[in-house]
């Protein structure tokens, strides 16, 4: 098969796969639809941009493919409100989210008085002396410029998000965060080739540049089955968090700056001894979905106070605190002989997990063991 059935067939076969994952988001029963229905779009653009590879079927005439091109100044932005979308969950759309869309009307500007709206003879001299036309030299440092901007601000948000996420909730959210912080660096990856691509079609190693599209292209394949992958098998993959909530680190510093009074410490003592008791006692933690609210609302305690208290005080996000708590749990059953027969999936339910992976990455966390390690450990008399 020769380089051009290659790309063709690739092509079809993604193109295809991102109309099906597209078709699959917009019908499945959920309620993150407005994530689903961004990540539609980021699929469709994606088809869109790859529908340029099918010249080999049927003829695109020079424009289109010239405009189809320039959608992918529209794919990063739709990603960049994705990635809100799924880390926050009061996102809305707004008439302010319009300004995403500049870029794309640029590259196309740029491009009216001397492409699009010439004839058809200008228009093949234009393309033929592309890399030396300051429109088309723009329009690429425009695209790298836009690519390094929206991967970095998706990071950051992703970053942000899983550590308000530690310090006021439990659950699975942040398997979900760090499952799309990888999504988020294969694109990084991808689009850092798609760079060194550009630049290789601009020197005297064009062949490197038709390689490496062919790479692109294979790995844009592979990236779509990985996501639907995940998508087919997590249908309500992500668990929102509020974005008016705020980093520990920015209360004491709002705390500080208006009202420097000395911090009481037996008012903390006797709150963290409340807040042990009710532990204790109420085991909230059982929960698989406990949030600092929640507690803070059991022990009347405001939760600006209880956040500062766990993240601060005790220095440990809420997370690792209930999961202390958790843990402690599931190894009081791992040691108690007529619960032997428990498997370790029954043990991580009845401890307030509910993934099978966050309970070991836990458990390893806490104990230095797997929780089959510690029970055959236990077993053997060893601890």
């Amino acid at each position: 098969m020769d380089k051009v059935n290659l790309l063709t067939t690739v092509a079809v076969v993604t193109i295809s796969i991102s109309l099906f994952l597209s078709l699959f988001l917009l019908t499945v029963k959920t309620a993150h639809q407005l994530s689903n229905r961004l990540f539609t779009v980021f699929l469709i653009l994606h088809a869109i941009d790859n529908s340029v590879n099918l010249d080999y079927l049927f003829e695109i005439p020079l424009t289109g493919r010239i405009f189809i091109s320039s959608f992918f100044f529209l794919q990063l932005p739709v990603f960049y409100l994705y990635v809100l979308s799924v880390c926050y969950s009061d996102f809305k759309l707004k008439p302010v989210h319009l300004t995403h869309i500049i870029p794309f009307l640029l590259a196309n500007f740029v491009l009216l008085p001397r492409f699009y709206t010439v004839d058809l003879a200008s228009k093949i001299s234009f393309l033929a002396k592309g890399s030396s036309m300051v429109e088309v030299q723009f329009n690429h440092i425009l695209m790298h410029v836009q690519c390094v901007f929206y991967i970095v601000a998706a990071f950051m948000i992703l970053r942000k998000a899983k550590k308000i996420y530690l310090e006021n909730y439990t659950g699975a959210s942040l398997e979900s965060l760090n499952w799309l912080f990888q999504f988020t660096v294969a694109l990084s990856i991808f689009f850092a080739i798609a760079f060194l691509k550009n630049i290789f079609k601009f020197t005297a190693y064009p062949n490197i540049s038709n390689g490496l599209k062919v790479g692109l292209i294979l790995s844009e394949l592979i990236i779509i089955f990985w996501y639907l992958y995940k998508a087919l098998n997590n249908p309500s993959l992500f668990r929102n968090i509020d974005s008016k909530l705020k980093l520990v680190s920015e209360i004491i510093l709002e705390e500080k700056n208006s009202n420097p009074e000395v911090i009481n410490e037996n008012e903390h003592s006797l709150a963290i001894l409340t807040l042990k008791q009710y532990m204790v006692a109420e085991k909230p933690f059982l929960n698989p979905s406990l949030t600092i609210q929640e507690v803070a609302k059991d022990i009347k305690i405001p939760v600006r106070e209880l956040s500062v208290l766990i993240n601060h005080n005790l220095d440990q996000h809420f997370y690792d605190f209930i999961n202390h708590y958790r843990i402690a749990y599931a190894m009081d059953i791992l040691k108690d002989a007529s619960k032997n027969k428990l498997t370790v999936l029954e043990i991580l339910y009845a401890a307030g997990f509910n993934s099978k992976s966050s309970f070991n990455t836990a458990f390893k966390k806490h104990t230095g063991h797997t929780p089959t390690e510690y029970r055959k450990a236990l077993q053997d008399k060893v601890l």
